[in-house]
């Protein structure tokens, strides 16, 4: 069960709240201008980021997606992509696991958003190390 705290809404899907939260679940959404101290603390920190225009827009099969997570890992800087922040972690990871996948893997992934793709070859990543002992 959510706290009763107030979240913001989330201003490019009001499906969940800034931090993540599915609407469904929030009870209390902030409404002022600006918002009262004691709204979630996660809302305020990271609404900014979440109202910021995103930096690269890649639909399903869209194989450009590999060279922004390359460019991510060569500059050292977060992006947005389609709307969620991708670090330099874990697009190396992906970029990692992308170079050593076939050809028919790498069209199966290519058929998920971007964000499952990363999570996907993050879940790959963690499965392959945890067999390593690392």
């Amino acid at each position: 069960m959510t706290a009763i705290t107030p979240h913001l809404l989330h201003p490019r899907d009001p499906r969940q709240s800034v931090c993540g939260i599915p609407a469904d679940d929030v009870r209390r959404w902030e409404t002022e201008e600006p918002p009262r101290p004691y709204t979630c603390e996660d809302c305020l920190t990271q609404y900014e980021e979440a109202a910021r225009p995103d930096d690269a827009n890649h639909p399903i099969d869209d194989a450009t997606l590999i060279d922004t997570l390359r460019r991510i890992v060569a500059e050292g800087q977060y992006l947005k992509i389609d709307g969620v922040l991708v670090d330099v972690w874990s697009a190396s990871v992906t970029v990692l696991i992308w170079d050593r996948l076939y050809e028919d893997k790498r069209q199966r992934l290519l058929r998920l958003p971007s964000h499952q793709l990363i999570l996907r070859c993050i879940r790959i990543y963690a499965s392959l190390t945890a067999k390593e002992g690392r």
